[in-house]
């Protein structure tokens, strides 16, 4: 091991490397930032040296944006990301301004960031999550640089902490590159505010050839969790009916992740509520499918985690002791590849006693996503799993898009949705429970996410099995056309209801004289609101806590309504929605935080309105 500055890691990485220098970087946190802005900017002042960076999940703060979102946004980012050093090559990947010297290849992508920048699009690589290292070790990988953490318990050992995921996998492919005579550096820096995960994702000091000499001090990036909504509530609350006490549980980032942890939460916390708020939303079609696949009484055994990502809804479930069937005789409650979250997950981490953070296991991705390799170990581990992902679209006929739009634009990438699916099918007792807001809206066009036809899939409709949206659950596995049909168009909202069936009676898939049971044809998003009303301490906006203030919260949800309604590029035609706006008194503090409390010249007078005219509409 090599200590150095990182100005001296870059010479050294120059000198050691040929010509041509192809980077591995770990998908999300785990990037030494500084660093590879470091090597970026000297490779781009040398037209003979090139550099491709494989990785996946760059992160950036949002965009500001201009108007009503920028005044939000500013403080919040300012607050929350504060000297956050932001990756050089995002920005110029932002701007299509990546020098010809330079690639940057992902197979996962900050959802929707890069939709315009070309080269991103060009270069993204798709592939299952459990497939990147092999795939990346083709491409002729010669430096690794990851951050990493430091305990004094552990004093001759670095945790690969929040990034085991892929190095693991890699670390022996590139020993047998070494072995033929190849030049391969993996290069550490620490982090002071990374938490130290003990384990497999435990290397020895001089399994590193560069070691970073000052621990980076600049703040971590985080996701701050976002507001849960009516609309997800219902569709975790209908997912947690099908988690089987004594199972196994994987669940991603967001708010329908969150919502799901929620309602898990409230299953055992306030099983008596719980119950009756489900009786309300009528689960009764899907009872038979609830006491053979899920249940409703509290955990008695507890779930085991095994999630590609370990997310603060694990946590949070295990804290609550939802979380706690061992899988091994070391006490792993949670077996994770990587982590991601908002500041207090990171937190709560560090400060929790050593041989606690033992539990939630960080290791190779391969072990996570696959069965193959210690099959037999993985199957009795991850008995009666619920393999829980979002879609943000499903066609009828039962495929899943997560990941591209129709045009072939690439909003994410496939991540590990594709290996969590087919082991749903693999494990006996296994299932994929697919979530899906049935409908969306955009300056005022309701939308729905059930289609007839869509022209890119990432699920294929050979792999359909339990698909959830707010009104409900459609079991899909081992059914014919017609009843997948049938049992989608249940789940759907109504406002669509008729439409996509004609659509499949002219395509000859669903008969002639077929009519929707009279039970699911309310399924409106007033109806759900109302039984949220009856039943508010289970709809919990922030379940899992949140970063913003409470002015904030109002204003978050205002701005969400008035984009939902309107194009806020289009100010000077939105007149209209702030006629009958309240007086600004009324809203004083939230107005002060925007900045739009003495409102200056018509522009800053419109935007009060449109404001006050929002926080009335959501309060």
């Amino acid at each position: 091991m090599h200590l150095c500055s990182i100005d001296l890691a870059v010479e050294q990485a120059l000198a050691r490397l040929p010509a041509h220098i192809h980077m591995g970087l770990p998908l999300g946190l785990g990037k030494p930032n500084a660093f590879v802005n470091a090597l970026y900017a000297r490779i781009r002042e040398l037209p003979d040296r090139r550099l491709t960076i494989y990785t996946a999940l760059s992160l950036g703060r949002p965009a500001l944006g201009d108007g009503l979102q920028r005044r939000f946004l500013e403080p919040f980012v300012e607050r929350v990301y504060a000297d956050y050093e932001e990756l050089t090559y995002v920005t110029d990947l932002l701007h299509d301004r990546l020098p010809a010297n330079v690639r940057v290849e992902q197979f996962f992508m900050q959802p929707g960031s890069l939709l315009h920048s070309h080269a991103a699009q060009q270069d993204y690589v798709s592939s299952n999550y459990s497939h990147a290292a092999r795939d990346i070790n083709a491409k002729g990988l010669n430096l690794v640089a990851q951050l990493v953490a430091a305990d004094p318990q552990r004093p001759n050992h670095l945790s690969l902490a929040c990034n085991p995921d892929i190095t693991l996998d890699l670390l022996p492919m590139i020993e047998k590159r070494r072995a033929a005579g190849e030049t391969i550096l993996l290069l550490g820096q620490v982090h002071s505010e990374l938490p130290y995960m003990p384990g497999d994702s435990e290397l020895a000091l001089d399994d590193f050839d560069l070691l970073i000499d000052q621990p980076e001090q600049r703040r971590l990036f985080s996701t701050p969790n976002l507001p849960v909504s009516t609309q997800d509530h219902c569709i975790g609350l209908h997912a947690s009916t099908l988690v089987r006490d004594g199972g196994t549980l994987q669940i991603g980032i967001g708010a329908m992740g969150d919502a799901v942890a929620a309602a898990l939460l409230a299953r055992q916390a306030d099983n008596a509520g719980y119950r009756a708020l489900l009786d309300e939303l009528d689960v009764d079609p899907w009872q038979a499918l609830i006491e053979r696949e899920g249940g409703l009484d509290t955990f008695a055994q507890g779930l085991y985690g095994c999630s590609e990502m370990f997310v603060n809804g694990l946590l949070a479930l295990a804290e609550a002791g939802v979380v706690r069937r061992p899988a091994d005789e070391q006490g792993v409650v949670v077996h994770g590849g990587f982590f991601l979250g908002p500041r207090a997950f990171y937190q709560r981490l560090r400060e929790m006693p050593f041989e606690q953070r033992a539990q939630f296991a960080m290791t190779r991705i391969s072990f996570i996503n696959e069965l193959y390799g210690q099959e037999e170990l993985k199957r009795r581990q991850r008995r009666d799993a619920r393999f829980v992902n979002t879609v943000f679209g499903m066609t009828l006929l039962g495929a899943g898009v997560a990941d591209q739009l129709e045009d072939g634009r690439v909003l994410s990438g496939v991540g590990g949705q594709y290996n969590f699916v087919a082991q749903g099918h693999a494990l006996e007792g296994g299932r994929s429970v697919l979530l899906l807001r049935s409908w969306r809206e955009a300056a005022g066009l309701v939308t729905s996410n059930l289609f007839w036809r869509y022209g890119h899939c990432t699920i294929p409709r050979h792999l359909r099995d339990i698909v959830i949206t707010e009104y409900g659950i459609a079991d899909l596995r081992g059914q014919t056309d017609s009843e997948c049909i049938a049992r989608l168009l249940a789940i759907c909202d109504s406002r669509f209801q008729g439409e996509l069936m004609e659509k499949a009676k002219a395509a000859g898939k669903l008969a002639e004289d077929f009519e929707l049971d009279e039970r699911y044809t309310d399924n409106t998003p007033e109806r759900l609101e109302a039984i949220r009303a009856r039943h508010a301490r289970l709809f919990p906006e922030y379940p899992l806590g949140s970063d913003f203030t409470v002015e904030e919260r109002d204003l978050l949800r205002a701005l969400n309504w008035l984009k939902s309604k309107f194009k806020l590029s289009e100010v000077l035609e939105l007149g209209k929605a702030a006629l009958d706006a309240p007086a600004p008194e009324a809203y004083a503090a939230q107005l002060a935080r925007m900045g739009l409390g003495q409102p200056q010249g018509l522009k800053e007078e419109l935007y009060q309105r449109l404001l006050l005219a929002g926080l009335e509409a959501t309060r």
